[in-house]
């Protein structure tokens, strides 16, 4: 069994969130109590967690970053946070409109001309689409994308990935699943964002997030490149133990599938879903975003871009990936807190990641609810019971609004 390891952090850093000491320690206790049942279980290693609420956030750990190594969480723990990284592209795509380098209702094919002759599927056969691909039908799902070419073979360490510019002409000669707009499917239209960022600022995608948005919001354990020291800090990514392997364990160590072998060898960045990053550095972007663009004096968005990205954009078509929700750019948007949703404010806005990852941003309460762990094939992710448990847990930790 994994050992009741747990430790609550108040962050009084300057470069996170100006802190008092948190009051009603029993209910910040709540919060790793919610997780440690599901350590106790096998069904994670640990977790770290984080509450932002108006100026002051609390980190919370459970578990084990690593089990054979017995190593325990961290605060500093580095994650693999897949598509939470969709979010952070979105935002470059509206800072660039805020610039007035783009919009999001402009045709993809102004800056890809690859799409100007996408098509769309009819029975056996393809027609034009009745109106342009647009950005904000990348942006919510709304597009109808073909999935992306898999990995390629190689004989070489690692094997290769397909760049954004492959990846991206290959999806322009793919058709579309349905009319742009019509209809919801979640698809890489973030990584073709991804492509797109790299046309209109000139630089190179990762190295666009790097200048405009981690750097000045001091976030500088967010990488798709974890260098050697913070790889000491990686969170083990767990999947569970299958046929032929021991049932007395139920966890078993999978590689993380945007490193390289080495921390020299670097793969080309995913949009959709390459981020590795901490609690630490989530907190500032969120505070930012939940902040109306700004923080600490540096604004990164217009006010009037946060309300866009963070309020419904995807109009009435029904959406994943739980009841009540629609899309906004880059957001999930709750609609009608129901399920595991219940506990949130209607309007609350967020994002998941296939290795359990989540976070909501809940304007009402001005608070944001993280969790950060690292476990393959969780049943029903987006509905899960660990998920429900840590939200009520946190939302029961706040004041009532």
């Amino acid at each position: 069994m994994i050992p009741r390891l747990f430790t609550a952090v108040l962050f009084s850093l300057p470069a996170l969130l100006p802190a008092e000491d948190p009051s009603g320690a029993a209910v910040w206790a709540g919060i790793p109590r919610s997780l440690q049942t599901f350590v106790d279980h096998g069904d994670i290693a640990g977790a770290v967690t984080l509450v932002i609420h108006e100026d002051r956030a609390i980190v919370q750990t459970v578990g084990l970053a690593d089990l054979e190594s017995r190593r325990p969480m961290r605060e500093d723990a580095l994650f693999a946070i897949a598509s939470m990284t969709k979010p952070i592209t979105a935002t470059a795509v509206l800072k660039l409109q805020g610039e007035g380098k783009l919009s999001v209702l402009d045709p993809v094919a102004k800056y890809l001309p690859a799409f100007a002759n996408v098509t769309v599927k009819e029975g056996d056969s393809t027609r034009p689409p009745k109106r342009p691909l647009t950005i904000l039908d990348l942006m919510t799902h709304t597009a109808g994308l073909a999935q992306p070419p898999r990995r390629q073979a190689s004989d070489g360490d690692p094997k290769p990935w397909p760049t954004l510019e492959e990846t991206t002409a290959y999806l322009a000669q793919q058709p579309l699943a349905f009319e742009p707009g019509s209809k919801w499917q979640y698809s890489s239209g973030m990584t073709v964002c991804g492509r797109l960022i790299e046309v209109v600022s000139g630089q190179s995608y990762d190295a666009y997030l790097d200048e405009q948005l981690f750097r000045p919001l001091g976030m500088t354990d967010t990488t798709f490149y974890p260098d050697a020291s913070q790889r000491l800090r990686l969170a083990t990514l767990y999947k569970p133990s299958g046929k032929g392997e021991d049932p007395s364990v139920p966890l078993v160590a999978t590689p993380h599938i945007y490193l390289g072998s080495s921390p020299g060898i670097k793969l080309p960045p995913n949009p959709s879903g390459g981020l590795f990053t901490t609690a630490h550095d989530l907190g500032r972007f969120y505070r930012m975003i939940l902040r109306g663009g700004e923080l600490d004096g540096v604004r990164i968005l217009p006010e009037a871009a946060v309300r866009q990205m963070t309020t419904v954009q995807s109009g009435e078509v029904v959406t994943g990936f739980t009841p009540g929700n629609g899309w906004g750019l880059g957001w999930c948007v709750v609609r009608q807190p129901q399920g595991v949703s219940a506990m949130l404010s209607p309007g609350t806005f967020g994002h998941g990641g296939a290795w359990g990852t989540q976070a909501w941003l809940d304007p009402r309460r001005k608070a944001a609810f993280v969790l950060l762990i690292q476990r393959l094939g969780l049943p029903n992710s987006d509905g899960s019971d660990m998920r429900a448990a840590f939200q009520q847990a946190a939302v029961k930790a706040l004041p009532v609004p």
